[in-house]
């Protein structure tokens, strides 16, 4: 088995329109998780993600039992994890356990569904680890209308959004309605979480839609220079996880996350490189110049 057979590669790519589609649905994943990655890890709901990711599995079991399409499955499941996190999480002090309550209510009644399922073990697997390269043109057109949506409704609320994230108390106390726009936000992520099942599976779905962020967040303190950068790691852990995975046929999660991850382990780095010399500059003694007497 050969990892980087380009010439493989580069034939699937050009011959098959399903990894054609495929390509398309990861590069317009990779713009939502990107722009909305930042907001989610600056209003701390990574673990929020990962119980929103647990009802689409739940939804995408469910569809799988009744012979629907999955997508349309894990969409429902999302939507109604983000309406309860949203309602029943929106004080801080009760959002993990709420997320905790949600989280194992959604893998339990998926893992039943999943047991009730007597077709190919294949697309068990594929709701834990993502089934990208099966998308079709009516998948294609899920994404792109749910992903319209989502940007169009972001693009509407980004400002009091930012705001809220930023400071909430000041944000309430200038009357931007702050918990209208959690509930708001939570649908946002629940639509692009389910929309990410596809690509990397129920497991994994925080590879893309958090960990690109927090990669971005470790170099830069603006929301606009991180949004940008958390779309380009997202874009490339996207593209660059299904173009590796072609050549072997491996599961296209696998080399999402260990890109996202290498990108994340080398923006700690240039962190801590910065850091250290700032600290470095800090304590540097004056030379004698600096020390002598003006005048």
């Amino acid at each position: 088995m050969d990892l980087f057979d380009f010439g493989k590669t580069w034939e699937l790519i050009t011959e098959l329109e399903g990894v054609q589609t495929a390509l398309l649905a990861a590069l317009i994943l990779g713009l939502v998780a990107g722009v909305l990655g930042p907001l989610i890890v600056m209003r701390r709901m990574s673990f929020a993600v990962h119980g929103t990711s647990e009802l689409a599995f739940t939804g995408g079991a469910a569809a799988l039992l009744l012979g629907i399409g999955v997508e349309y499955g894990a969409l429902i499941g999302a939507v109604v994890a983000a309406l309860l996190l949203g309602i029943l999480g929106a004080r801080d002090a009760d959002r993990d356990s709420v997320i905790g309550v949600i989280l194992s209510f959604g893998l339990g009644m998926g893992v039943l569904f999943l047991s009730f399922y007597k077709g190919r073990s294949g697309n068990k697997f594929g709701i834990l680890t993502g089934q990208i390269i099966t998308i079709d043109s009516t998948n294609l057109t899920l994404f792109v209308v749910s992903s319209a949506v989502v940007l169009a409704v972001l693009a509407l609320v980004y400002r009091p959004l930012l705001f809220a994230s930023v400071d909430r108390n000041v944000a309430v106390a200038r009357g931007v309605p702050v918990k209208t726009l959690t509930v708001v936000f939570a649908l946002l992520v629940g639509v692009s979480t389910a929309l990410s099942v596809k690509v990397v599976g129920s497991l994994l779905v925080v590879a893309l839609m958090v960990t690109p962020a927090a990669a971005a967040a470790r170099v830069t303190a603006s929301p606009w220079k991180a949004t940008v950068l958390s779309v380009v790691f997202a874009e490339v852990s996207a593209i660059g996880g299904i173009v590796l995975s072609l050549a072997p046929g491996l599961p296209v999660s696998a080399f999402v996350t260990a890109i996202s991850f290498l990108i994340y382990v080398v923006c700690r780095v240039i962190a801590w490189q910065r850091d250290r010399r700032t600290r470095v500059s800090a304590v540097e003694p004056a030379s004698p110049a600096d020390l002598a007497p003006v005048g």
